[in-house]
C-alpha cells in the first residue's frame, strides 16, 4: 500500500494513501481541549474530509482558532437552513442571514408571520436531531453554469446574480442530506461537530448564537440595540439602492448605475453628518464632541466633515487629537511582552487632559500640548481659548471612555461612535464581515501612507482587534449617536489597490492564508475606477486624493 509522509509536531508520520485528515485528527484530538475542525497543511487550509497528502508540516486548527471559528459558524448556518427547510413542507419558507450581532447572526424568515417561540423551538429541536445523527457535510465541485441553473431552480436569486460574474468555470457546493448551498469558505466534516448553539427571538427576526471565549459554551446574548438599528439602517439603504448584495452591486456597475449610487450614498452620508451637527447645535451645553471608533473607520475624515457642518450651523470647531496627550514614552506602560502599550488608556496623560479641558471650559486661554512621535516627548503647541459659540472636536480611541474625561460634566460631552458597517452581503446566506471591510481599507492606506506591506498589516491585525475589543467596543453603547462610515461602492474601488498588495504575499508566509481568503472574496467584486469620487469622501482617506490632511 502506498504511503504518504506528514510532519506533525516536529516528527514525520506515515499514513496509508487514501487516509482522510479526519482519521488522522482522531489520533490527536485527545491532546486538544477544543474540537479540531480543519488542518493547515504547508500554509494551506484543508477540510477534514480531504485525503492526506505529503506535507512538511501539518497544524491542527480548532474551533477556537480564527479559521476554525469561521468554519464552525458557516457550517452551523448551513445546518440551520437545512432545519428550516425540513420544517417548511410545502410552504417554501426561506431564511436570510442579515448581519452579525452580539456573538451570533441576525436572521429573518422570508415568511415572518410564522416566527414565534414555538416555531423557533421546533427549528432548534430539528438542529439538535441533525447534530446527534452526525450527518456528513459533503462538498461537490460542479460547473459554474450548472450551479447557476440550480440557484435559479432553488430560487436563490442572490447567488444566481453572484455566479453570473464568477470567472472560474467550477464552484464548490456543500450538501447536508440532499440540501445544497454555496458557502464562501471551509466547512466542518459533519453535523456532529455542531453541538453548541442557541436560537433567540430578536426584533422582527431571530439570532443564531455561537460560542465565544469558550468553544463548548454558547455566548451570553448581549445585543446592542443602537448598533442593531445602525446595521438595519445600512441594510435598508442597500435595499433602497437595489444593492443589498455583491451580485446586485455588480449588476449596478454593468448597467451604468454606479455613478448615481455613489452620489446618492455620499449625499445620504452628508445628510447624516448634518443631522449630527444640528443636534450638537441644539444642545447649548455641548462643548466637547468626543469621537471614537475602531481602526480604519474613517474617524479623521469624519471629524473634518463634521467640523464643516458645524461651521455651517454657526459653531466654530477646534480639532483635538488625543494622541497629543500621550505620556512621554519612557513613562508609557508596557504589555505582558515588555513592549510599549500605546493603546491602553494609561498611556495617556489623563490628569493633563482633564486640567486642560477644565480650564478651557471656564474660558481660560490654555497652552496646548503636542506629542512629538520622533522624540517620544510632549511639547508645547499653540494656545487655545474656547469661546461661547465654539466646541472642541476630540478624536481618539478612548473618546467614549468616561475614565478619560472624568472631571467634565456629562452634559458638556456629546459622544459619537463611528465604524464601517457594510451595507452589502455576499448573498442571502453569506454575510460580509465588517471587520474584513476595515482590514481591506487599512491594507490600502498603510501601503500608501506608511510604507507598510499587506503582510505586515495582516500580521498585526489580530493585535489591533484585541485592542478594539478591550478599549473601544465596550463603550460603543455610551455614544449619543452611532455613525456608519461604510460606503456601498467602496469595495469595488478598493479592489485593485488591495489586490496589488495581497498578491505580493508569498505562499510560504504565515499571512498567505488570510491573503488568499481576501483575494477569493475580492474576486466576487467588479472593480470601479476612483475617478468621480468626491475629494471629501471618506474613502479618499484610504486611496488618496482627499481635500483634508489625512
Amino acid at each position: 500500500m502506498e504511503k504518504v509522509t506528514v510532519g506533525i509536531n516536529g516528527e514525520e508520520k506515515q499514513y496509508e494513501s487514501g487516509t482522510t485528515y479526519k482519521e488522522l485528527t482522531d489520533e490527536y484530538q485527545s491532546q486538544y481541549k477544543d474540537d479540531i475542525v480543519l488542518v493547515q497543511v504547508d500554509e494551506r487550509l484543508k477540510e477534514l474530509s480531504q485525503k492526506v497528502k505529503d506535507a512538511k508540516e501539518l497544524k491542527f486548527i480548532t474551533s477556537m482558532d480564527k479559521a476554525g471559528r469561521k468554519a464552525y459558524r458557516r457550517s452551523m448556518t448551513l445546518m440551520m437552513q437545512k432545519a428550516i427547510f425540513n420544517l417548511s413542507g410545502d410552504d417554501e419558507i426561506g431564511v436570510r442571514v442579515q448581519h452579525s450581532i452580539s456573538q451570533g447572526y441576525f436572521c429573518r424568515l422570508t415568511k415572518g408571520d410564522i416566527l414565534n417561540e414555538e416555531y423557533l423551538a421546533k427549528v432548534k429541536a430539528e438542529m439538535i436531531r441533525m447534530c446527534k445523527e452526525d450527518i456528513p457535510i459533503k462538498k461537490w465541485n460542479a460547473p459554474t453554469e450548472m450551479v447557476l441553473d440550480l440557484c435559479r431552480e432553488w430560487e436563490m436569486h442572490d447567488k444566481e446574480r453572484l455566479f453570473h460574474y464568477r470567472r472560474n468555470s467550477r464552484v464548490n457546493v456543500y450538501e447536508i442530506d440532499g440540501y445544497y448551498d454555496y458557502y464562501y469558505g471551509y466547512m466542518v466534516p459533519s453535523t456532529g461537530y455542531l453541538k453548541y448553539f442557541d436560537l433567540r427571538l430578536y426584533e422582527d427576526g431571530f439570532v443564531l448564537l455561537f460560542p465565544d471565549k469558550e468553544s463548548k459554551k454558547v455566548a451570553e446574548f448581549k445585543p446592542s440595540h443602537k448598533l442593531f438599528c445602525v446595521l438595519d439602517e445600512a441594510a435598508h439603504w442597500g435595499e433602497m439602492l437595489d444593492c443589498g448584495t455583491l451580485g446586485a452591486f455588480n449588476d449596478a456597475i454593468t448597467h451604468g448605475r454606479s455613478r448615481d449610487i455613489m452620489l446618492v450614498h455620499e449625499a445620504l452620508m452628508e445628510k447624516k453628518i448634518g443631522e449630527i451637527a444640528e443636534e450638537i447645535m441644539e444642545n447649548k451645553n455641548t462643548k466637547f464632541v468626543m469621537i471614537a471608533g475602531p481602526s480604519s473607520s474613517g474617524k479623521t475624515t469624519f471629524s473634518h466633515r463634521l467640523s464643516i457642518q458645524l461651521i455651517a450651523h454657526g459653531i466654530k470647531p477646534h480639532p483635538i487629537s488625543l494622541d497629543d496627550f500621550y505620556l512621554d514614552r519612557d513613562k508609557c506602560p508596557v504589555d505582558e511582552n515588555g513592549k510599549y502599550d500605546f493603546e491602553c488608556i494609561e498611556a495617556l496623560n489623563i490628569e493633563l487632559f482633564n486640567d486642560v479641558m477644565q480650564r478651557l471650559l471656564t474660558g481660560e486661554e490654555v497652552q496646548m500640548p503636542k506629542f512629538n512621535f520622533m522624540t517620544g516627548k510632549s511639547e508645547k503647541a499653540d494656545k487655545l481659548q474656547l469661546k461661547e459659540d465654539e466646541v472642541l472636536v476630540i478624536e481618539g480611541i478612548h473618546g467614549l471612555n468616561d475614565q478619560l474625561s472624568y472631571t467634565l460634566p456629562s452634559q458638556s460631552k456629546y459622544k459619537i461612535y463611528i465604524s464601517a458597517l457594510t451595507q452589502l452581503n455576499i448573498d442571502e446566506h453569506n454575510s460580509l464581515s465588517t471587520t474584513d471591510g476595515r482590514l481591506i481599507r487599512r491594507i490600502v492606506r498603510d501601503a500608501r501612507t506608511r510604507g507598510v506591506s499587506a503582510k505586515q498589516t495582516i500580521a498585526m491585525w489580530d493585535s489591533v482587534r484585541r485592542g478594539e475589543e478591550k478599549h473601544i467596543f465596550p463603550f460603543q453603547d455610551d455614544a449619543d449617536v452611532m455613525f456608519n462610515s461604510a460606503l456601498i461602492y467602496e469595495l469595488a474601488v478598493l479592489k485593485p489597490y488591495a489586490e496589488a498588495q495581497l498578491f505580493a504575499i508569498e505562499r510560504d508566509c504565515p499571512e498567505y492564508i488570510e491573503a488568499k481568503r481576501l483575494l477569493k472574496f475580492l474576486d466576487y467584486v467588479l472593480p470601479l475606477p476612483a475617478e468621480g469620487i468626491p475629494n471629501n469622501s471618506i474613502i479618499r482617506e484610504f486611496i488618496g486624493g482627499s481635500c483634508f490632511p489625512v
